[in-house]
């Protein structure tokens, strides 16, 4: 049992990154306990992994024990820039090639002034489906921010939708419960955690749709509010089936002034993680 959970085969990594992987692997031993394994380890090729997000140390632990069950192939999270500025845990993240978005500023003022003047072309949906395309997988926390309410999951920002609906790819659900937060009615800090992986959800229904207005003919102000409607419904679908996993409560319902909101924000700019 240990030789599985520490030592088994990594071909897709470097030896340097087999080595650190397997270190970061030590405190899920003691700390995490996994259900439905088998729906990431029968995969093959690109995927697109959503996790629900209620703590920082979880960050670590569940992308590694992701990756390793992957048999090392490399899962490239969307992540806040600042991260990766932070000594020594920028460097872990660096190793699996992440996805940095910025449009947050940084609390921390030695980690803004490290903020990088010029930022990556192209807009984090289509970096994420250049990835895809290339036969990578790609991972994100639907909700945007940790969500530190230990009954109720946020509603997901319309990244993740936009982005199984333009690459095809199949979207990994995975729920994360606070075994001690539920008792105490909140997400504890550091504990054990209880992960559940569910089968990939298919959008080859919205997909068709959504690939049409993509076409130059169709591209229009309501042609951007129907993606964006196709993504968002896409998105709800995942964050139901993310809610069945970690046992949190989701409703979908937004009122008509936060439909606006989101659809400003998407036509604005990229902040759609």
């Amino acid at each position: 049992m240990l030789r599985e959970k520490l030592f088994g085969g990594l071909p897709f990594l470097q030896p340097g990154e087999s080595l650190l992987l397997r270190f970061l692997m030590i405190p899920n031993l003691f700390l995490l306990h996994a259900e439905g394994i088998e729906h990431i380890r029968q995969r093959q090729g690109p995927l697109i992994v959503a996790c629900n997000h209620n703590n920082a140390y979880e960050s670590i632990l569940v992308p590694a024990f992701l990756v390793y069950h992957s048999a090392g192939r490399k899962i490239s999270f969307v992540i806040d820039w600042m991260f990766g500025k932070v000594p020594l845990l920028g460097h872990l993240l660096n190793a699996m090639e992440p996805v940095y978005v910025y449009h947050k500023r940084s609390t921390s003022k030695f980690l803004e002034s490290r903020r990088p003047k010029r930022k990556p072309s192209g807009d984090t949906v289509s970096i994420c489906c250049e990835k895809l395309r290339a036969g990578k997988r790609i991972g994100i926390f639907p909700e945007g921010t940790r969500n530190r309410n230990p009954l109720m999951l946020q509603r997901a920002r319309p990244g993740i939708g936009h982005i199984a609906l333009r690459s095809g790819v199949p979207v990994l659900p995975v729920g994360i419960q606070c075994v001690g937060g539920r008792k105490r009615k909140k997400n504890h800090v550091f504990g054990k955690i209880i992960l559940k992986i569910g089968e990939p959800i298919c959008f080859d229904d919205l997909s068709e749709v959504y690939r049409l207005g993509d076409r130059p003919s169709a591209i229009s102000l309501s042609g951007v509010r129907e993606r964006h409607a196709l993504a968002q419904t896409a998105a709800d679908r995942i964050m139901s089936c993310i809610a069945g996993l970690c046992g949190k409560a989701f409703t979908g319902n937004l009122t008509d002034q936060n439909r606006q909101n989101h659809m400003g924000d998407f036509l604005k700019s990229d902040n759609q993680y």
